[in-house]
């Protein structure tokens, strides 16, 4: 009983102030010119980001509006009526789970290739020393200049003469591995202390366990922008799916619905259905992206800093 009102009478763990409270500090310490200029900065900023989101509300409201009310002049801003007819015509009568599948495996095994891949060579070419580390380093992100579409024919050709044409290897087998994820690690593993991993290896650690203790932990805001970037290309990737498959069951979600739908347009377009499909494969990358957001803002910007 006593340990129970010790606990209770204890000293409490001070809360954290809450942003309503940061905006009024920050307005009480401010003048009133700088008051007037976040003022313009905040309206600014508002107006935009409300210009921003506008197309992903206007998918969303036409994915759900009636037919008859898609395109009717004026507009209908807000829908004075809901269906979900559109997502029945987009999703019904195609194997959109298989594409659903097809996709989610294509960029998740490539995203978790780019991140594995690039943390190793970010981790060599910023913490490691090797004569020539530099000159590779840039050589392999002078590849960046290399126009993907001058690819496509070589790397066609190479899946081609393997047998990997209209098969996940093929998918999957060209992105495993990017000079940007390598460029975009080791600038994030430079702003890392060189003593942390000193005095793991002083205390005993192996060279793995240096790169999986120590450098993956501190790691994880760039392995998530990282991630974010992989896997929202890898998703909306639409060019080399298309050349690599042939068969409808092979196709990803992007592919599938393009095609399906250019069969479709030769007849009539159904601008509901588009947007239902469109929002159908937008919610995974919304998924990702607020799954990781904390990460976000912070991976973005610590790359650009030194120490």
């Amino acid at each position: 009983m006593a340990l129970v009102n010790l606990q209770a009478t204890g000293p409490s763990r001070p809360r954290r102030p809450g942003w309503r409270s940061a905006i009024v500090r920050t307005l009480n310490e401010t003048s009133p010119g700088e008051r007037l200029f976040l003022a313009i900065a905040y309206l600014l900023l508002s107006a935009w980001a409300i210009v921003s989101l506008f197309p992903i509300y206007w998918m969303l409201t036409t994915a759900f509006k009636p037919s008859s009310a898609v395109m009717s002049l004026p507009p209908e801003w807000i829908p004075s009526r809901l269906t979900l007819a559109n997502f029945g015509e987009a999703l019904v009568g195609y194997p959109v789970v298989r594409w659903t599948l097809n996709s989610t495996l294509v960029a998740g095994t490539v995203t978790i290739a780019q991140l594995v891949f690039s943390a190793m060579a970010g981790y060599g070419f910023s913490k490691k020393r090797f004569r020539g580390r530099d000159l590779v380093f840039w050589i392999y992100i002078s590849s960046m200049m290399v126009p993907g579409f001058a690819l496509l024919v070589p790397l066609y050709t190479m899946m081609a003469h393997f047998g990997f044409v209209n098969s996940y290897v093929g998918l999957i087998a060209p992105g495993l591995s990017a000079p940007f994820g390598a460029f975009l690690m080791r600038q994030f593993i430079q702003t890392l202390p060189t003593e942390l991993t000193d005095a793991a290896r002083i205390d005993g650690c192996s060279e793995l366990g240096v790169f999986w203790r120590i450098i993956i932990p501190l790691s994880k805001p760039g392995l998530a922008v990282l991630g974010i970037f992989v896997f929202m290309g890898q998703w909306q990737a639409f060019l080399w799916p298309l050349i690599i498959t042939s068969t409808t069951e092979m196709r990803t979600l992007v592919v599938g619905f393009a095609v399906a739908q250019s069969a479709q347009s030769e007849l009539h377009t159904n601008y509901g259905a588009t947007m239902a499909a469109s929002a159908y494969m937008a919610i995974p990358m919304l998924i990702v992206f607020f799954a990781f957001q904390r990460y976000f803002l912070r991976g973005i910007t610590i790359g650009a800093l030194k120490g």
